[in-house]
């Protein structure tokens, strides 16, 4: 009887190890911080290592759908549709979450990211900057599914 307790307790913990983080397949409409207007959409995908890229899926402002032109390197000049922003991105625990880097398509610059959910989950509150999380901006997205 222990050793069948034990063998469903295994497979619970490994269940809890293996359930995708809760960003994993979540769609964010993007805020602007300076118009507080939705600027696009991104999809949030958990990756083999364990951490959460996300993809532009659309733009919601007119006339900007146009390619990354400030972007260097692989993304110059790419389509803003489909374009990963966010890379890297860790569980810190529980809701929070760091390690990654956001790039802003606006200026072709990328910026070390944090953030955490809030709200119950309905907002996601993050933080790009560089060097020092002190030096940075802030952003809060809106979950759209």
């Amino acid at each position: 009887m222990k050793k069948i307790a034990l063998a469903f307790g295994l497979l619970g913990l490994s269940a809890l190890a293996n359930a995708a983080d809760p960003l994993n397949g979540t769609v964010w409409k993007t805020i602007d911080d300076k118009t507080k207007q939705p600027k696009a959409t991104v999809k949030f995908t958990e990756q083999k290592n364990g951490t959460l890229t996300a993809s532009i899926q659309s733009i919601l402002t007119p006339g900007e759908e146009n390619a990354c032109t400030k972007c260097e390197g692989p993304y110059h000049n790419k389509s803003l549709k489909g374009l990963t922003i966010v890379r890297g991105l860790k569980n810190t625990g529980g809701t929070s979450y760091d390690g990654g880097s956001i790039l802003d398509p606006q200026t072709g610059k990328t910026y070390k990211l944090k953030g955490k959910l809030a709200d119950g989950g309905k907002k996601l509150e993050l933080r790009g900057f560089v060097g020092v999380a002190a030096l940075g901006r802030n952003q809060t997205w809106v979950r759209a599914n």
